[in-house]
């Protein structure tokens, strides 16, 4: 079973999964980096802004958000944009995607999303 989602659906779930997951990724010694002008450039465009609503905005503007494996040897260091986020939030394990779908999801069903999106399979943890 394969399920098709919108742009506006992924980035929801996309974001959904940076609210819940993103302070995860650092445990694996992940780091997420972006420049910083661009942050601010972004940041600008939205009213009283939570961190992850500014990244989201960034995709949208058409920057991108690297994740980088500091505690490795940069063998998983992968940036994105937002037609990533469109392609590949679609493409997580069916489970997990659909406990994000049934508003069932957790730290664990965000972090799935994430790795997905950047990493193209569940790498990490």
């Amino acid at each position: 079973m394969t399920i098709v989602l919108t742009p506006t659906e992924s980035e929801e779930y996309f974001f959904n999964s940076l609210c819940n997951s993103l302070g995860q990724m650092g445990g694996y010694g992940l780091e997420l980096t972006y420049n910083e002008g661009e942050y601010q450039e972004s940041r600008k465009k939205l009213k009283s802004p939570s961190y992850e609503d500014v990244l989201l905005q960034m995709l949208k503007d058409g920057y991108s958000l690297t994740m980088t494996d500091i505690e490795g040897e940069g063998e998983y260091t992968k940036t994105i944009t937002i037609n990533d986020v469109h392609e590949k939030v679609m493409k997580t394990p069916l489970h997990h995607l659909n406990n994000m779908i049934e508003e069932n999801d957790d730290c664990d069903t965000g972090d799935v999303i994430l790795q997905t999106v950047f990493f193209d399979d569940i790498v990490f943890g």
